[in-house]
């Protein structure tokens, strides 16, 4: 049998007043429970509410942060998660199969990267509240690294577009479109004579990520991240990044004896552990390190040894292959570099040859 309690004492309501506040005991209920309420008379004549429960807790301060934010619009049971936002975007483009064919590893890493940095500081904003002013404003602001600041351009823009075309979200003009970039830097100065004599006497980890560099072709990130197992005998596995395929190549004498003098017991050949790789960051650390000793002896060489980086000595390979008068092909074989790059190579090495022909027949 159910038994009704007829003689329920209900406590006093709160003595708290606002415009918008409403206080409500329920039915079976044991306190008063706030109400933020809005009510409104539509064009029909039928009057309309909207009610907010404010979790207060018996605390009038907390009530106070409630209803204000409800006044404000900021109570949390107002907000209405935005559609088409930039992790949106990002969570679709990565799962869009038919884009992530078309990429190679390489290509997907830089990408990504960006899109981390992105989601960081922008995942849960909507798209459509990006304007190009502040496109212009952040790429003003990433001046000093402009390689990073086109980037972050390009990405918007792929981004964006994908948006727009192949998800149809109602977004206005790319607001990335035809800004002008800072485009291509200064160009990596080839290692003088000088620097790789230097290299003898420099650190342990430096040398080797160097003559993996020079000895392969590489680039750097690629050759810091090789596997003991890559050196078989007279040959080599390498890796083209941008290409995203690997492909063997002869080993010269040099790099075999240098890998002939590392240590046994881990998997890489720049380990940080037993099996995993050190990164590039950590080397090239070291690398700008040793650079800064360099100075005095840059000086007596009327250079500057802030000049040049790992991606220099890269050159320094390829410029190395060209002066031995290997073909277009050959150079492209070791290297991977693409057909523009061996072409400008090829012409440093022939200006270099000819004029050295031109100045003895002169002097003849």
């Amino acid at each position: 049998m159910r038994i009704r309690i007829l003689n329920r004492k209900r406590p006093p309501k709160p003595k708290t007043s606002r415009e918008r506040l409403k206080w409500v005991f329920p039915k079976n209920g044991t306190e008063w429970i706030p109400y933020h309420r809005v009510t409104w008379t539509e064009n029909t004549g039928k009057r309309r509410e909207r009610s907010i429960r404010l979790n207060w807790d018996g605390d009038a301060k907390k009530l106070d942060e409630e209803y204000w934010a409800a006044e404000a619009g900021r109570h949390v049971k107002q907000y209405i998660p935005p559609k088409h936002t930039w992790a949106a975007c990002i969570k679709e483009w990565r799962s869009d199969s038919r884009i992530q064919m078309k990429l190679s590893a390489g290509t997907k890493k830089s990408y990504n990267r960006e899109f981390e940095k992105i989601l960081e500081k922008n995942g849960d904003k909507p798209m459509s509240a990006t304007t190009r002013s502040r496109i212009r404003k952040k790429h003003n602001a990433m001046s000093d690294t402009p390689r990073s600041a086109d980037w972050m351009l390009q990405v918007v823009s792929i981004l964006w577009n994908y948006a727009k075309d192949q998800l149809d979200w109602k977004l206005g003009d790319n607001p990335a479109a035809r800004m002008e970039k800072y485009g291509a830097q200064r160009e990596f100065r080839t290692w003088p004579d000088w620097m790789l004599d230097a290299l003898d006497e420099g650190p342990r980890v430096v040398q080797i990520a160097c003559g993996l560099i020079r000895g392969t072709g590489q680039r750097p990130s690629a050759a810091i991240r090789m596997l003991k197992s890559a050196f078989q005998g007279e040959w080599v596995t390498v890796v083209d990044e941008k290409g995203d395929s690997t492909f063997e190549i002869y080993c010269p004498e040099r790099l075999r004896s240098l890998v002939g003098t590392l240590d046994p017991g881990t998997r890489h050949v720049l380990p940080k552990s037993d099996t995993q790789p050190r990164s590039y960051s950590s080397v090239e650390k070291e690398f700008r390190v040793w650079r800064d000793t360099l100075s005095q002896l840059a000086e007596s060489h009327d250079d500057d040894a802030n000049r040049y980086s790992l991606h220099g000595l890269r050159k320094r390979a390829c410029v190395e292959l060209a002066e031995a008068g290997c073909s277009d092909a050959e150079i492209q074989a070791i290297t991977g570099q693409g057909f523009e790059m061996v072409a400008k190579y090829r012409k440093e090495a022939n200006r270099k040859k000819m004029s050295r022909t031109a100045q003895m027949r002169r002097s003849a």
